[in-house]
C-alpha cells in the first residue's frame, strides 16, 4: 500500500457497466520527502505522476489515503474488472520516526 493526497476527482461520460456509479479520485503519491518534512507542512504535489484511483470509501479532496495498485486492486470485485488502483484506507494521522543510530 502507498499513501497519497487526493488532489481532484474524475467524472466519466462513458464507463464499463461493472463500474457505473463509481467514484474516481486523482491522487498525488507521497515520496520520501513528504515524510521527512514532517506534519508542519501540507503534503502538496509530488514530483511523481499523479494517478486515478477507484474510491469506494468516500475520500475527499485534500485527504490522505492509502491505495493499492496492480492485480490486488481488482481483488475486491467478483468479476474481472479493469482497475489499476483502489482506495484501501482513509488516513487520519501519520507518525514518522526515522531511524537514527
Amino acid at each position: 500500500m502507498r499513501l497519497g493526497t487526493v488532489i481532484g476527482r474524475v467524472t466519466l461520460s462513458a464507463t464499463v457497466p461493472a463500474l457505473v456509479g463509481a467514484r474516481w479520485l486523482i491522487v498525488s503519491p507521497f515520496t520520501r520527502e513528504h515524510f521527512q518534512r514532517g506534519s508542519e507542512t501540507p503534503p502538496g504535489m509530488s514530483k511523481d505522476p499523479s494517478l486515478v484511483v477507484y474510491d469506494d470509501l468516500g475520500g475527499g479532496v485534500g485527504q490522505t489515503i492509502g491505495f493499492v495498485e496492480g492485480r490486488e486492486a481488482a481483488c475486491p470485485f467478483v468479476e474481472p474488472t479493469p482497475i489499476d488502483a483502489i482506495n484501501a484506507a482513509l488516513v487520519d494521522e501519520i507518525f514518522y520516526n526515522p531511524f537514527n543510530p
